[in-house]
């Protein structure tokens, strides 16, 4: 079993950053894949990065490519994102997910707001 919470959302002016945290609780944090995904209103969730259990090898969204950035620290049980040059698109929910066995994201997070003004 796994528990995600996740923090640091916000309002933020665009071309700024804001960096989210995504704190588990569970033993096997550290064996799992992590995931960032979002959901705008009226959209469906969208995936936007990932990151093994070691930590590299980190995919992403091209819509996020080179302005998004996942880490992760696993001797603090924590999944990070951040978010540089944001933009009013970039506006949902952000939601950390653990994928323990490398074919499903099992466990998320409540989700953490983040709005980008112009």
């Amino acid at each position: 079993q796994l528990q995600l919470v996740e923090s640091g959302g916000g309002l933020v002016q665009a071309g700024g950053s804001l960096s989210l945290s995504c704190a588990a609780s569970g033993r096997t944090f550290s064996n799992s894949a992590m995931g960032w995904f979002r959901q705008a209103p009226g959209k469906e969730r969208e995936f936007v990065a990932r990151i093994n259990w070691s930590g590299s090898s980190p995919s992403y969204a091209d819509s996020v490519k080179g302005r998004f950035r996942i880490s992760r620290d696993n001797a603090k049980n924590t999944v990070y994102l951040q978010m540089n040059s944001l933009n009013p698109e970039d506006t949902a929910v952000y939601y950390c997910a653990a994928d323990p066995t490398g074919r499903k994201y099992t466990y998320w997070g409540q989700g953490t707001q983040v709005t980008v003004s112009s």
